[in-house]
């Protein structure tokens, strides 16, 4: 059973407008927020402002990938361009790691002298990433009640404004005390924060390149609706993968006896997977008990 499942042309239909607007109003702010992080001496402000050059990376890349995942299959691409959207999502925790790592070593070199800090400017630049990053999120609240992608979207830049209101408070802290430290310590705190959600992402993104079971998916769930399913007497060679960060595919044999099973089998198989498991694309084998034996199957392949 096998057919040809591309993303949707609608998946991300009214909120291309949503992904250019969060796109330019990220860029344009973390070009304001390094200027006057450089010119207030806040690290704190330039650790802000590499995450918000990561926000405008990963939203590129996600509707670039988005775009590359609604390609229909090609001879030399026999499942399109689905995958792009999970590379997307590995190449950007990468970049986020490695734009945060810089932050904090110049984070660390500042405990040891700290530099003179603007606390007035850094509180109203910061606050103007809360209202940046809010406006950017409402962009995208409506469209994460139906897309896993546009829902991390919406949650990253959550994220992103709760993060700078925390600029905002070691700011009024540092104006108020004049404690140099603060400065640099916020920097390493907001990195710290960023590197725990970002190493999540970057986990999950690799596990799925490498055609892992995707989370939301248990296998055993899987194998034991299958044998439990009428006429079925075995399961092997059961694989289940995610073809992008929003479809998921399955293949499997079944083992069954000969001509006792309804014309609306396959049919039906399939519109359970999808209804339970959210298995959008599945190819399933039929062999019959007694006639046919797989090779993989005399080997014990799961």
């Amino acid at each position: 059973m096998s057919h040809d499942h591309a993303m949707p042309a609608g998946a991300f239909e009214g909120i291309g407008r949503a992904f250019a607007f969060g796109i330019g109003l990220n860029l344009a702010f973390a070009v304001m927020e390094w200027v006057f992080g450089a010119l207030a001496g806040s690290s704190a402000l330039l650790a802000d402002a590499a995450h918000n050059v990561s926000d405008v990376l990963g939203l590129s890349m996600a509707w670039g990938a988005a775009a590359l995942a609604k390609r229909r299959s090609s001879n030399r691409h026999t499942y399109g361009f689905r995958r792009a959207t999970t590379l997307a999502a590995l190449g950007n925790s990468l970049l986020l790691l490695t734009a945060v790592g810089a932050v904090a070593w110049e984070a660390f070199g500042r405990l040891r002298v700290p530099a003179d800090v603007q606390g007035s400017t850094m509180m109203w630049v910061a606050g103007a990433g809360v209202a940046v990053n809010g406006a950017s999120a409402l962009l995208f609240r409506r469209g994460s009640r139906r897309d896993v992608n546009v829902r991390g979207a919406f949650l990253h830049l959550v994220a992103d404004a709760a993060v700078s209101a925390g600029v905002v408070v070691a700011g009024a802290v540092l104006w108020w005390t004049g404690w140099r430290w603060l400065d640099p310590v916020a920097s390493l705190m907001i990195s710290a924060a960023i590197i725990w959600g970002t190493w999540a992402l970057f986990r999950e993104a690799l596990h799925l390149a490498l055609d892992g079971v995707p989370n939301d998916i248990a296998l055993d769930e899987v194998r034991g609706f299958l044998v439990a399913l009428p006429g079925v007497e075995a399961v092997h060679d059961l694989h289940v993968w995610a073809m992008s960060t929003t479809e998921t595919a399955l293949t499997a044999h079944l083992v069954m006896p000969c001509c006792d099973r309804p014309p609306t089998f396959l049919a039906g198989l399939e519109g359970e997977l999808s209804t339970r498991f959210g298995i959008a694309h599945s190819t399933v084998q039929i062999e019959l008990s007694g006639v046919e034996i797989c090779a993989r199957a005399e080997k014990g392949a799961l």
